[in-house]
């Protein structure tokens, strides 16, 4: 080390030490999987949020339920759905629901509040479902960014030890003895808080969006469970 030594961004990273540099990779791949994660959440959530707007709309117009369960059985089929978690949930519902209805009516005997209680079992079930696939790969971005700064503090320690053994072979320590180290160092630190802070940033906004999302399906669970109940009356 020297004064003279090149102090470019990429020169700092080739001559760091190996396992500064395996920090540096670990924390990059960390940050490209979290962005991977982060574009794809993005999509899903303002998808589920124009569908179940979508839905919600079909839904309060005022038309028949069965119609509106014939139909969205008939997109599903096709493929063509675009309800999508609330309509599963409604679909879940109205199935169960009809379901027990039919076996009313061939002699078996439930009340009233038996037919509520599968639909809404059913919807429940469909809500958790959905649910754990909003929820995907928010623990993932929830790990990197807590750990990434970690991660990156290790590798800074130990390329500062490195940097500071290195003055054993030097006559007079100074500053730009030690410099092009400690800066090689500080580098994996950068890379940590680079991966950690839009990891921590879309953690909160995507947590935020799904509870609110949440709260919208169960709404809908307790709404279309008081009109399944007077139905079953």
């Amino acid at each position: 080390m020297n004064v003279t030594q090149d102090l470019s961004f990429f020169a700092l990273i080739t001559n760091a030490s190996i396992i500064v540099q395996f920090v540096m990779l670990l924390l990059l791949l960390a940050s490209v999987f979290s962005w991977t994660y982060i574009f794809r959440k993005m999509f899903t959530i303002s998808s589920a949020r124009s569908q179940t707007e979508e839905f919600e709309r079909s839904f309060w117009s005022g038309g028949n339920l069965i119609a509106l369960y014939q139909d969205t059985l008939s997109n599903r089929r096709k493929g063509g759905g675009h309800g999508g978690a609330l309509e599963r949930i409604f679909q879940a519902g109205m199935g169960e629901f009809n379901k027990a209805k039919a076996q009313v009516g061939k002699g078996a005997t439930i009340d009233s509040s038996g037919l509520l209680d599968g639909a809404r079992r059913a919807m429940r079930a469909a809500y958790q479902r959905e649910m754990d696939a909003l929820e995907s790969h928010l623990a993932f971005l929830a790990t990197v960014g807590s750990v990434s700064p970690y991660v990156g503090l290790f590798g800074t320690v130990w390329g500062i030890m490195n940097a500071f053994r290195g003055l054993a072979n030097v006559q007079q320590a100074t500053l730009a003895a030690v410099a092009p180290g400690i800066a090689e160092a500080l580098i994996a630190t950068a890379i940590g808080l680079f991966a950690a802070i839009p990891a921590v940033i879309a953690y909160n906004r995507f947590s935020h969006d799904i509870d609110r999302l949440a709260i919208r399906f169960e709404s809908f669970i307790e709404e279309f469970s008081n009109i399944l109940q007077r139905q079953a009356r």
